[in-house]
């Protein structure tokens, strides 16, 4: 599983954007911005949002079984 962080990363990077012009762009600091990169940070699911936004992606929660765990059962 990839995390938030390192999807973050690799668009902002894809789409030529510095932490900064993200963090301007998402309305937040760049500080936050790395923390999120880095791991440090769990950003809430507004601020995922609005990163999406920034970078021109959509972002798309999806619950679906793990065949890993045993005896888990379908909703």
């Amino acid at each position: 599983m990839i995390d938030a962080g390192s999807l973050v990363k690799a668009w902002r990077i894809r789409r030529g954007v510095s932490q900064a012009q993200l963090a301007e762009l998402a309305g937040t600091g760049q500080a936050a911005i790395s923390r999120i990169e880095s791991g440090r940070d769990l950003p809430t699911l507004a601020l995922l949002g609005r990163i999406a936004s920034a970078l021109d992606c959509r972002l798309t929660i999806d619950f679906t079984s793990d065949p890993d765990r045993p005896g888990q059962r379908p909703l």
